[in-house]
Protein backbone atom coordinates (compact mmCIF):
# COMPACT_ATOMS: atom_id res chain seq x y z
CA UNK A 1 0.00 0.00 0.00
CA UNK A 2 1.54 3.73 -0.87
CA UNK A 3 2.42 5.73 2.22
CA UNK A 4 1.57 9.22 2.03
CA UNK A 5 1.49 11.90 4.09
CA UNK A 6 0.77 15.96 3.79
CA UNK A 7 4.65 16.87 4.29
CA UNK A 8 5.25 14.74 1.66
CA UNK A 9 3.90 17.59 -0.39
CA UNK A 10 7.24 19.05 0.48
CA UNK A 11 9.62 17.27 -0.92
CA UNK A 12 8.37 18.09 -4.71
CA UNK A 13 11.30 16.82 -7.04
CA UNK A 14 12.40 19.46 -9.96
CA UNK A 15 10.98 17.87 -12.28
CA UNK A 16 7.47 17.75 -10.00
CA UNK A 17 8.06 21.55 -10.01
CA UNK A 18 8.42 22.10 -13.35
CA UNK A 19 5.23 20.10 -14.20
CA UNK A 20 3.11 22.03 -12.19
CA UNK A 21 5.05 25.44 -13.73
CA UNK A 22 4.43 24.62 -17.19
CA UNK A 23 0.57 22.96 -16.48
CA UNK A 24 0.14 26.72 -14.96
CA UNK A 25 1.36 28.60 -17.88
CA UNK A 26 0.01 26.53 -20.92
CA UNK A 27 -3.23 26.58 -18.80
CA UNK A 28 -2.96 30.66 -18.26
CA UNK A 29 -1.82 30.67 -22.16
CA UNK A 30 -4.87 29.25 -23.39
CA UNK A 31 -6.93 30.63 -21.75
CA UNK A 32 -6.35 33.90 -22.14
CA UNK A 33 -5.45 33.84 -26.18
CA UNK A 34 -8.88 31.99 -26.50
CA UNK A 35 -10.84 34.51 -24.32
CA UNK A 36 -11.42 36.64 -27.26
CA UNK A 37 -12.84 33.88 -29.76
CA UNK A 38 -14.85 32.70 -27.40
CA UNK A 39 -16.51 35.85 -26.12
CA UNK A 40 -16.95 36.47 -29.65
CA UNK A 41 -18.16 33.58 -30.83
CA UNK A 42 -20.61 33.04 -27.79
CA UNK A 43 -22.10 35.54 -28.63
CA UNK A 44 -22.87 35.11 -32.28
CA UNK A 45 -24.49 31.58 -31.12
CA UNK A 46 -26.15 33.92 -29.01
CA UNK A 47 -27.56 36.53 -30.91
CA UNK A 48 -27.06 36.56 -34.49
CA UNK A 49 -28.64 34.17 -37.21
CA UNK A 50 -26.57 33.22 -40.10
CA UNK A 51 -26.74 30.31 -42.40
CA UNK A 52 -25.11 27.01 -40.71
CA UNK A 53 -25.70 28.09 -37.23
CA UNK A 54 -26.33 24.62 -36.17
CA UNK A 55 -23.50 23.55 -38.04
CA UNK A 56 -20.74 26.00 -36.41
CA UNK A 57 -22.11 24.86 -32.90
CA UNK A 58 -22.21 21.49 -33.35
CA UNK A 59 -18.49 22.14 -34.19
CA UNK A 60 -17.68 25.00 -31.88
CA UNK A 61 -18.96 22.00 -29.23
CA UNK A 62 -17.68 19.02 -31.09
CA UNK A 63 -14.51 18.54 -28.65
CA UNK A 64 -16.83 17.30 -25.99
CA UNK A 65 -17.81 14.74 -27.52
CA UNK A 66 -15.19 13.56 -29.60
CA UNK A 67 -12.04 11.47 -27.61
CA UNK A 68 -9.11 13.65 -26.89
CA UNK A 69 -6.61 11.58 -28.56
CA UNK A 70 -8.67 12.41 -31.92
CA UNK A 71 -9.01 15.87 -31.65
CA UNK A 72 -5.12 16.03 -30.67
CA UNK A 73 -4.33 13.55 -34.18
CA UNK A 74 -6.57 16.01 -36.42
CA UNK A 75 -4.20 19.00 -34.81
CA UNK A 76 -1.80 17.49 -35.33
CA UNK A 77 -2.16 16.81 -39.27
CA UNK A 78 -3.46 20.35 -39.45
CA UNK A 79 -0.55 22.01 -37.46
CA UNK A 80 2.42 19.55 -37.02
CA UNK A 81 5.92 20.49 -38.86
CA UNK A 82 4.23 18.62 -42.29
CA UNK A 83 0.80 19.34 -41.49
CA UNK A 84 -2.32 21.21 -43.54
CA UNK A 85 -1.32 24.65 -42.24
CA UNK A 86 1.78 23.61 -40.06
CA UNK A 87 3.93 23.57 -43.12
CA UNK A 88 2.91 27.12 -43.97
CA UNK A 89 3.58 28.07 -39.91
CA UNK A 90 6.96 26.60 -40.12
CA UNK A 91 8.04 28.09 -43.24
CA UNK A 92 8.06 31.61 -40.91
CA UNK A 93 9.70 30.25 -37.84
CA UNK A 94 6.41 28.94 -36.09
CA UNK A 95 6.21 25.37 -35.08
CA UNK A 96 3.44 24.25 -32.75
CA UNK A 97 3.93 20.62 -32.83
CA UNK A 98 6.19 18.89 -29.85
CA UNK A 99 6.47 22.68 -28.01
CA UNK A 100 4.58 23.84 -24.55
CA UNK A 101 2.98 26.29 -27.46
CA UNK A 102 1.44 23.81 -28.90
CA UNK A 103 0.15 22.29 -25.48
CA UNK A 104 -1.59 25.63 -25.16
CA UNK A 105 -3.55 25.45 -28.48
CA UNK A 106 -4.72 21.77 -27.84
CA UNK A 107 -6.07 22.68 -23.92
CA UNK A 108 -7.63 25.77 -25.59
CA UNK A 109 -9.17 23.88 -28.21
CA UNK A 110 -10.38 20.91 -25.51
CA UNK A 111 -11.80 23.92 -23.19
CA UNK A 112 -13.00 26.44 -25.81
CA UNK A 113 -16.61 24.80 -25.63
CA UNK A 114 -16.97 24.72 -22.15
CA UNK A 115 -15.71 28.65 -22.36
CA UNK A 116 -18.25 29.25 -24.84
CA UNK A 117 -21.10 27.47 -23.75
CA UNK A 118 -21.30 29.35 -20.03
CA UNK A 119 -21.09 32.33 -21.54
CA UNK A 120 -23.72 32.05 -24.27
CA UNK A 121 -26.13 31.23 -21.81
CA UNK A 122 -24.56 34.81 -20.16
CA UNK A 123 -25.84 36.52 -23.28
CA UNK A 124 -28.76 34.65 -23.92
CA UNK A 125 -30.12 35.49 -20.51
CA UNK A 126 -29.52 39.32 -20.89
CA UNK A 127 -32.82 41.25 -21.52
CA UNK A 128 -32.77 42.48 -24.98
CA UNK A 129 -34.96 45.48 -24.21
CA UNK A 130 -31.28 46.93 -22.39
CA UNK A 131 -29.89 46.10 -25.96
CA UNK A 132 -32.79 47.67 -27.74
CA UNK A 133 -32.72 50.48 -25.30
CA UNK A 134 -29.49 51.39 -26.02
CA UNK A 135 -29.98 51.80 -29.78
CA UNK A 136 -32.56 54.09 -29.20
CA UNK A 137 -30.31 56.36 -27.99
CA UNK A 138 -27.84 56.27 -31.17
CA UNK A 139 -25.55 53.56 -30.06
CA UNK A 140 -24.11 51.20 -32.86
CA UNK A 141 -24.33 47.73 -32.42
CA UNK A 142 -20.20 47.78 -31.77
CA UNK A 143 -21.13 50.52 -28.80
CA UNK A 144 -24.41 48.63 -27.63
CA UNK A 145 -21.74 45.20 -27.12
CA UNK A 146 -19.14 47.15 -25.34
CA UNK A 147 -21.25 49.31 -23.04
CA UNK A 148 -24.38 46.68 -22.34
CA UNK A 149 -23.87 43.36 -23.48
CA UNK A 150 -20.23 42.75 -22.44
CA UNK A 151 -20.59 44.29 -18.63
CA UNK A 152 -23.71 42.42 -18.36
CA UNK A 153 -22.31 39.33 -19.68
CA UNK A 154 -19.09 39.49 -17.04
CA UNK A 155 -20.79 36.62 -14.54
CA UNK A 156 -20.71 34.05 -17.35
CA UNK A 157 -17.65 35.47 -19.06
CA UNK A 158 -15.67 34.79 -15.58
CA UNK A 159 -17.37 31.34 -15.07
CA UNK A 160 -16.26 30.41 -18.64
CA UNK A 161 -12.54 31.06 -18.43
CA UNK A 162 -12.42 29.57 -15.21
CA UNK A 163 -13.89 26.47 -16.32
CA UNK A 164 -11.50 26.30 -20.07
CA UNK A 165 -8.85 27.31 -16.98
CA UNK A 166 -10.04 24.11 -14.96
CA UNK A 167 -9.94 22.01 -18.31
CA UNK A 168 -6.73 22.87 -19.88
CA UNK A 169 -4.76 21.91 -16.15
CA UNK A 170 -6.15 17.99 -16.45
CA UNK A 171 -5.79 17.80 -20.29
CA UNK A 172 -4.18 15.00 -21.50
CA UNK A 173 -5.32 13.15 -24.36
CA UNK A 174 -5.50 16.01 -27.20
CA UNK A 175 -1.90 17.13 -25.61
CA UNK A 176 0.04 13.77 -25.54
CA UNK A 177 -1.10 13.26 -28.97
CA UNK A 178 -0.11 16.51 -30.45
CA UNK A 179 2.98 17.63 -28.52
CA UNK A 180 3.75 14.40 -27.02
CA UNK A 181 5.12 14.29 -23.17
CA UNK A 182 8.58 15.49 -23.14
CA UNK A 183 9.87 16.81 -19.45
CA UNK A 184 10.49 20.39 -19.17
CA UNK A 185 8.96 21.11 -22.46
CA UNK A 186 5.15 19.43 -22.59
CA UNK A 187 5.09 17.47 -19.93
CA UNK A 188 1.95 18.79 -17.78
CA UNK A 189 0.83 17.50 -14.59
CA UNK A 190 -1.69 14.89 -16.12
CA UNK A 191 1.55 13.64 -18.83
CA UNK A 192 3.85 13.28 -15.26
CA UNK A 193 1.71 11.87 -13.42
CA UNK A 194 0.74 9.15 -16.50
CA UNK A 195 4.70 8.40 -16.51
CA UNK A 196 5.56 7.56 -12.76
CA UNK A 197 2.86 5.55 -12.71
CA UNK A 198 4.87 3.72 -15.19
CA UNK A 199 7.86 3.15 -13.94
CA UNK A 200 9.05 1.41 -10.50
CA UNK A 201 8.93 3.44 -7.26
CA UNK A 202 6.80 6.42 -9.25
CA UNK A 203 3.72 6.07 -6.97
CA UNK A 204 4.36 8.33 -4.69
CA UNK A 205 5.25 11.48 -7.19
CA UNK A 206 2.18 10.65 -8.84
CA UNK A 207 0.28 10.89 -5.51
CA UNK A 208 2.14 14.02 -4.67
CA UNK A 209 1.10 15.53 -8.45
CA UNK A 210 -2.34 14.11 -7.79
CA UNK A 211 -2.72 16.41 -4.83
CA UNK A 212 -1.47 19.27 -6.54
CA UNK A 213 -3.69 18.90 -9.32
CA UNK A 214 -6.95 18.46 -7.02
CA UNK A 215 -6.07 21.73 -4.98
CA UNK A 216 -5.15 23.91 -7.99
CA UNK A 217 -8.79 22.59 -9.20
CA UNK A 218 -10.52 23.16 -5.82
CA UNK A 219 -8.61 26.90 -5.24
CA UNK A 220 -9.85 27.71 -9.05
CA UNK A 221 -13.81 26.44 -8.65
CA UNK A 222 -13.86 28.11 -5.47
CA UNK A 223 -12.45 31.71 -6.90
CA UNK A 224 -14.90 31.53 -10.21
CA UNK A 225 -17.50 31.10 -7.52
CA UNK A 226 -16.34 34.04 -5.33
CA UNK A 227 -15.53 36.24 -8.88
CA UNK A 228 -19.47 35.28 -9.93
CA UNK A 229 -21.09 36.48 -7.02
CA UNK A 230 -18.93 39.67 -6.93
CA UNK A 231 -19.43 40.03 -10.74
CA UNK A 232 -23.69 39.07 -10.56
CA UNK A 233 -23.57 42.30 -7.61
CA UNK A 234 -22.37 44.51 -9.40
CA UNK A 235 -24.17 43.69 -12.92
CA UNK A 236 -27.53 43.69 -10.11
CA UNK A 237 -26.31 47.45 -9.10
CA UNK A 238 -25.78 48.55 -12.76
CA UNK A 239 -29.20 47.32 -13.93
Amino acid sequence: MLDFSPSALADLSPAEWTAIWLSLRIATVATIASLPFGIFTAYALARWRFPGKTIVNGIVHLPLVLPPVVTGFILLILLGRKGVFGAFLADIGIVLSFRWTGAAVACAVMGFPLMVRAMRLSFEAIDRRLELAAGTLGASRIWTFFLVSLPLAIPGIVVGAILAFAKALGEFGATITFVSNIPGETQTISAAIYTYTQVPGGDESAMRLTVVAIAIALVALIASEIIQRMAEKRVASIE
